[in-house]
């Protein structure tokens, strides 16, 4: 499986071989729907919490008498039906939301996505965004270049969520250069998840045979020799 490799300029360098491992496998919608589902819930803080009848303030005495008032009868002044009483069925904050992903579901549902944007024409892969110094001005003009290069005018147009950027090694000049971009994202290539890969409509892979070694190692490691 070959893919071409483009410069920082959007003119074409070279090819790069693509481990059928990560950018072959098969389409699974049920599986990445499981990881991504599972990986939300575990990243939710958990912390809204309403208070129910025996936690908030007054309700001691009784409102009024049982009988001869008119009125319906009331106990006290902490029932859900009253203004300032208890909340029922509120967010508590001791439920617990996380799931238990295993880490092979979780490897295969990366592959899956990954494996889906290359055959949609959604991944670019680029010899090189090494930057001197943090420039946010270069890093437009990478990107518009990397636009009319690859024949994908959304990747410099699109407001919003347009592309990921994935780097081998860190580099703080690219990352800065890029963090200015509210549409686009910075990660390692050892820290993308399906979640991140999914919520932007491209991924640009920067040091491509740096980091589809990366990938490759996290998704299908070779074995060690004894």
């Amino acid at each position: 499986m070959n893919t071409k490799i483009y410069t920082r300029d959007g003119a074409e360098s070279g090819s790069l071989e693509l481990p059928e491992s990560v950018f072959g496998v098969a389409w699974n919608p049920d599986l990445v729907h499981e990881v991504v589902v599972g990986m939300q819930a575990n990243s939710r803080a958990g912390t809204a919490h309403t208070k129910d009848r025996s936690e908030v303030r007054g309700g001691g005495a009784k409102p009024w008498k049982q009988k001869g008032t008119g009125r319906a009868r009331h106990g006290s002044r902490r029932s859900p039906i009253w203004t300032g009483g208890g909340v029922t069925f509120g967010p508590r904050n001791e439920k617990i939301f996380s799931v238990k992903i295993n880490k092979k579901v979780k490897t295969k549902a990366l592959a899956c996505v990954l494996s889906k944007k290359l055959a949609d024409n959604e991944v670019f892969f680029v010899d090189s965004l090494a930057m001197e110094a943090p420039k946010t001005k270069d890093a437009k003009a990478v990107i518009a270049a990397l636009a009319k290069g690859t024949g994908t005018e959304s990747l410099a147009t699109k407001r919003k969520n347009a592309a990921i950027v994935v780097l081998a090694d860190r580099s703080q000049a690219t990352e800065k250069s890029f963090r200015n971009f509210g549409n686009m994202e910075v990660v390692m290539a050892k820290d993308i998840n399906p979640v991140e890969l999914l919520t932007y409509k491209y991924v640009v892979v920067a040091d491509a045979a740096s980091s589809v070694e990366v990938l490759q190692n996290r998704i299908a490691p070779t074995p060690k020799s004894n």
